[in-house]
């Protein structure tokens, strides 16, 4: 091992030293610029993009699909939702290292799974607390919506993607990150209010049933961008196929773990409709999808024996709990 660092440092000083003789051998000598000032200039650009973009990206490229994440303390609230303290854990981990709005200095700028594995979370737990704002979260859905919901809904569908500048506007707007921390202060807010008994949070089948329709819709979506991906092809040279293999990981990895909670809050009903063998194989689908991480993606023909299809492999298990999840809303209705 250290024979190894003594090459690959050598390497990196004889690169920069070569570097900085080149530099300065192009210099014109009426130019006034001294061999220091050249060698502070080439250090900084050897620190920059030999060091700084290269070792961030790899400290930085790190897909969070923890599947035994656990609500937080602070948001699994005694009486409270275990769903809406996983949503909360869940934004507020992402909104501490959100990476798709990275400013083009950031070596995070340059990646691409780990932030579209972070779209895709948000997006599935936005839809939960989307579906929550209109059915769980009130009275048979004639009640007016809870205003800690709305306001959280409201900022879970801010753009990821959203830093002050980049997106065609002149006036600053808010950092995503910043409108995710605060919908998680409003996700509190509104479990607090369940568990003190001020907050509606209606345990019925039909809005389980209801749930469980929206998610299956949002799969069937999902699949439809991983079949439009696969069969543009490419093998490991569709540098797209991984944008949308990450995402839809994302939605798996998402659903799962809100699934997983959903089922303890909804338990009494899953086990009087008798629907507990079908809620486990649902969530084993989820979860199979939501653990797949390939070294690279690959997008080649089904049958191919040397570039296997990332997105297909991924498609089925997706596929399957959308099935499941058909199966479950028929067994939660009898």
């Amino acid at each position: 091992m250290s024979d190894l660092l003594s090459t690959v440092r050598d390497r990196l000083s004889s690169t920069w030293h070569t570097a900085r003789d080149r530099i300065a051998g192009a210099m014109p000598e009426s130019s006034g610029i001294d061999a220091r000032t050249v060698s502070i200039v080439v250090g900084v650009l050897f620190v920059l993009f030999v060091v700084y973009y290269p070792v961030g990206m790899i400290l930085n490229n790190n897909v969070e699909d923890d599947l035994t994440l656990a609500p937080a303390a602070q948001y699994d609230i005694p009486g409270g939702s275990k769903a809406v303290a996983m949503a909360a854990t869940i934004v507020a981990r992402d909104a501490d290292h959100w990476l798709p709005n990275a400013p083009f200095w950031h070596p995070a700028a340059a990646l691409d799974n780990a932030p579209n594995f972070q779209l895709g979370t948000i997006y599935a737990v936005s839809r939960f607390v989307l579906e929550l704002g209109d059915y769980i979260g009130r009275v048979r859905g004639s009640s007016a919506i809870d205003p800690n919901l709305d306001k959280a809904v409201g900022l879970l569908k801010y753009d990821g993607r959203t830093w002050y500048w980049g997106q065609g506007n002149i006036i600053p707007k808010p950092k995503a990150e910043s409108q995710y921390r605060e919908a998680v202060e409003y996700l509190e807010l509104y479990n607090r209010d369940v568990a003190a008994g001020k907050s509606t949070y209606d345990k019925r089948a039909d809005s389980l049933i209801a749930f469980l329709d929206r998610v299956a819709a949002d799969l069937g979506s999902a699949s439809a961008e991983l079949d439009a991906r696969a069969q543009a092809g490419g093998g490991y040279l569709n540098f797209q196929a991984d944008d949308v293999f990450y995402n839809a990981k994302g939605k798996l990895y998402g659903y799962y773990l809100i699934l997983s909670a959903l089922g303890q809050d909804f338990d009494v009903i899953i086990k009087e409709k008798q629907a507990g063998e079908s809620w486990t194989a649902m969530l084993t689908s989820l979860r199979t999808g939501a653990a797949m991480n390939p070294l690279i993606v690959v997008n080649g023909d089904p049958d191919s024996m040397t570039m296997p299809s990332h997105l297909r492999a991924v498609g089925f298990p997706l596929l399957r709990a959308r099935i499941q999840m058909r199966e479950l809303a028929d067994i939660l209705q009898k």
